[in-house]
């Protein structure tokens, strides 16, 4: 019963999370990479989720309801883990 009630939270994560928003990352070339940029977002207290995909290069954070991090906030923590931002509209 416990792991039926953790999928269904699970799975109703977006459903009650709050905006997505999609960055674009130069520099990510590797795996650790996206390893490093995903625990770098999930410290965030506003940050619900974090999808990195190293194919495209982009980021996709999903925060929690009402929250939001700043442009310079991401560009920040990119810059400090050796990485570049841009954002898509």
């Amino acid at each position: 019963m416990k792991k039926l009630m953790a999928m269904i939270v699970f799975l109703s994560l977006p459903a009650w999370a709050g905006e997505v928003e999609t960055v674009n990352v130069k520099g990510m070339v590797c795996s650790f990479c996206a390893q490093g940029i995903t625990k770098k977002f999930k410290e965030q207290p506003e940050v619900a989720d974090v999808a990195v995909s190293l194919e495209n290069k982009v980021v996709k954070l999903t925060y929690k309801d009402g929250q939001k991090l700043s442009h310079q906030k991401i560009e920040s923590l990119l810059k400090e883990a050796g990485y570049e931002a841009s954002f898509t509209k």
